[in-house]
């Protein structure tokens, strides 16, 4: 079997799963036992929270870090593992420079931020898969032991406008472009109002 036929058989198994809930809560409810329908209605209610509409983890239980394609997050959202897990000193440096920059009229969000090691493995397998060897892929994508997104101490900011507010604007709050090649990843490199360093060529430098 595929593995589009694996998905689908394990939405089918979710599905299925639900649907069993929901029934034996109903009978429980016809059964004169209202505890537990409320807890068959509660186990429902998780797993749908728990999956959006193209069957992705809602930012609020992406615990490793992913960041779903499509989901805005906001540096003030603490419910997404990849904002409420940066490095505290680097998230209140964030949040002075994106309300400045929403003062001025940009909207700065997290496109990533703290990733768990197996997350950050995961995308350095696809990056291998995509550029062809470990090499070309650590230009774009660290290793979980040298990565600091693992350690909660880099952030990916969005859209195009913030990145380059922040490049212009980052080191008053002590945030640094870190490499040449990634106008959105910012670290704390310096005191606020210091001088960051040169950009790095890429991640592999």
């Amino acid at each position: 079997m595929g593995v589009a036929g694996r998905m689908a058989g394990g939405r089918r198994r979710v599905a299925v799963g639900v649907v069993a809930t929901v029934v034996l809560g109903l009978a429980a409810a016809c059964a004169g036992n209202p505890p537990a329908a409320q807890k068959a209605l509660s186990t429902l209610e998780a797993t749908v929270a728990s999956l959006s509409p193209g069957g992705s983890p809602s930012p609020s239980s992406t615990e490793d870090g992913q960041v779903p394609d499509g989901v805005t997050l906001s540096p003030f959202d603490t419910k997404a593992a990849a904002v409420r897990n940066l490095d505290p000193a680097l998230l209140a440096a964030l949040r002075k420079a994106a309300g400045d920059a929403k003062a001025q009229g940009i909207e700065m969000s997290v496109t990533s931020g703290w990733r768990s090691k197996a997350y950050q493995q995961r995308l350095l397998d696809k990056a291998v898969a995509k550029y062809g060897s470990l090499e070309q892929a650590r230009r774009f994508v660290n290793t979980p032991e040298k990565s600091a997104h693992v350690s909660g101490k880099a952030v990916d900011v969005g859209a195009t406008a913030a990145d380059y507010w922040m490049i212009q604007h980052g080191a008053k709050y002590g945030l640094c472009q870190v490499y040449a090649n990634e106008i959105w990843h910012f670290e704390l490199l310096t005191t606020p109002g210091g001088t960051c360093p040169a950009p790095l060529a890429d991640a592999a430098g």
